[in-house]
C-alpha cells in the first residue's frame, strides 16, 4: 500500500519525536471538561465535590496544555495558528454554531417525546427533514461560495437559522408533525450556507503545511461548543421549568374559581370510571399537577428556542473579523509566434528578439 499511497512533501514529518506531554495534558483537560459538562446537571454543578474535582483537573490540564504547546518544538496541537485573525474568528463562530446545532438536536426530541408523546423512533424521524434541506442546498452553497463573498452567505444562513428557531419558539402542546417538518427543512438549508462558507473563509490563509493542524482545532472547537450547548441548554430548561412551575402553582388555590371547576370536572371523570370519591379526588389533584408540569415545560422549551434564535443573530457582527480577498483574475496568455514554413528569418532579427520574461513565483500563503 505504501508504494501507491504516500503523503505529499509538505506534510511529511521532519522529526520522530512525539509530544507525549501535550497528549497527556490534552487528554486530562478535554476529558475532565467532558465529565463536568455531561454530569454537571445531575450532580448540581459546583455544589458537588465530584464536579469541583474534575473542574480543577480541567483547568490544570488546559493551562498546562497551552504552556506546553507554545514552547514545544513539535506540538501535538499548534496553537500558533490562532494568530491568524480569520482563523481565530472562524474557530469562535464554529463553536457557537456547534452550541446551537447540538443543543437544538437534543432539545427537540425531548420536546416531542415528553410533551407530544412521540415514541423515540418517530422523534428521530421528525429530525430527518433537516438532512433533506442540507442535501438539496449544499451543492448550491458550495457553488456560490466560489462565486461571491462568502460573508454574504453567512449572513443569509444566520438570519435563516434564527428565523427557524423563532418559528420553533411558537410551538405549543397542540403542534402537529408539519409544524416541526418545515422549520427543520429550512434549518438544514441554513446550515449548508453556514458550514461551507465558514470553512472556506477560516482556512483561506492557512498554508498547506498547517492545514491538518488547523482543521483539527476547527473540528475540536465545534464539538466542544456543542458540549457546552447541550449542558447549558439542558440546565436552562430544567431551571426555567422549575421557575414556571412555581409561578403557575401560585395561581392554583382553593379559592380560585377556575381551579375548583377543573377539580370538580376531573373528579366527575374519575368517578364515572369507577373510582371511589377519595381516589377520584386524589387523581384529580394529580391530573391538575400534571397539567401544570406540562405547561411549565412548554414555556421553558419556548424560551430555550428563543434564546438559540438570539444566539444566531448575535453571531452576525463577528463576521466582520473574517477577511475575504477576491481571487485575482487570470491574465490571458500572449499568443506564441507561429513559424512560417519555408521562410527563414534574418539572423539579426533572431538575435534582436527579447528573451521571454521568467514567471514570478506566487506569493506564499500566510502561515499564521
Amino acid at each position: 500500500m505504501s508504494r501507491f499511497v504516500f503523503d505529499p512533501p509538505y506534510i511529511r514529518r521532519t522529526t520522530n519525536r512525539v509530544d507525549a506531554w501535550g497528549i497527556g495534558f490534552l487528554a486530562l483537560g478535554i476529558g475532565s471538561l467532558q465529565v463536568v459538562l455531561d454530569t454537571g446537571q445531575r450532580k448540581d454543578w459546583f455544589a458537588s465535590n465530584y464536579i469541583l474535582f474534575f473542574a480543577t483537573c480541567c483547568i490544570v490540564g488546559l493551562v498546562a496544555l497551552v504552556i506546553r504547546e507554545l514552547v514545544a518544538k513539535s506540538p501535538v496541537v499548534d496553537l500558533r495558528a490562532l494568530k491568524n485573525r480569520s482563523f481565530s474568528a472562524g474557530v469562535f463562530l464554529i463553536s457557537m454554531l456547534g452550541f446551537v446545532l447540538y443543543s437544538s438536536l437534543v432539545l427537540l426530541p425531548i420536546y416531542l417525546q415528553t410533551l407530544l408523546g412521540y415514541p423515540a423512533y418517530n422523534a428521530g424521524l421528525a429530525l430527518s427533514p433537516r438532512g433533506i434541506g442540507a442535501l438539496i442546498t449544499t451543492p448550491l452553497a458550495g457553488y456560490l461560495t466560489s462565486k461571491t463573498d462568502p460573508r454574504r452567505l453567512l449572513v443569509f444562513g444566520l438570519v435563516l437559522g434564527s428565523a427557524t428557531m423563532f418559528s420553533l419558539s411558537h410551538l405549543n402542546l397542540n403542534a402537529g408533525y408539519w409544524d416541526i417538518f418545515w422549520p427543520q427543512v429550512i434549518q438544514g438549508t441554513a446550515l449548508s450556507f453556514l458550514f461551507i462558507p465558514l470553512m472556506a473563509l477560516s482556512m483561506a490563509r492557512i498554508s498547506n503545511e498547517k492545514m491538518g493542524n488547523a482543521t483539527s482545532i476547527f473540528n475540536l472547537m465545534r464539538n466542544i461548543g456543542g458540549s457546552f450547548g447541550v449542558a447549558i441548554m439542558t440546565t436552562f430548561l430544567s431551571r426555567r421549568t422549575q421557575m414556571h412551575q412555581s409561578q403557575l402553582i401560585a395561581h392554583i388555590t382553593p379559592g380560585n374559581a377556575a381551579t375548583q371547576r377543573m377539580l370538580h370536572s376531573a373528579q366527575a371523570y374519575f368517578l364515572a370510571k369507577g373510582f371511589d370519591s377519595y381516589a377520584a379526588s386524589r387523581k384529580a389533584l394529580g391530573a391538575l399537577y400534571g397539567m401544570v408540569q406540562q405547561q411549565a415545560s412548554m414555556l421553558s422549551f419556548v424560551e430555550a428556542f428563543w434564546v438559540m434564535a438570539v444566539v444566531f443573530l448575535l453571531m452576525v457582527p463577528f463576521l466582520l473579523l473574517l477577511r475575504y480577498s477576491k481571487p485575482a483574475a487570470a491574465q490571458p496568455a500572449a499568443p506564441e509566434p507561429q513559424p512560417v514554413v519555408g521562410v527563414a528569418a534574418p539572423i539579426g532579427q533572431v538575435l534582436a528578439q527579447p528573451e521571454s520574461p521568467q514567471e514570478e513565483p506566487e506569493e506564499a500563503l500566510l502561515t499564521h
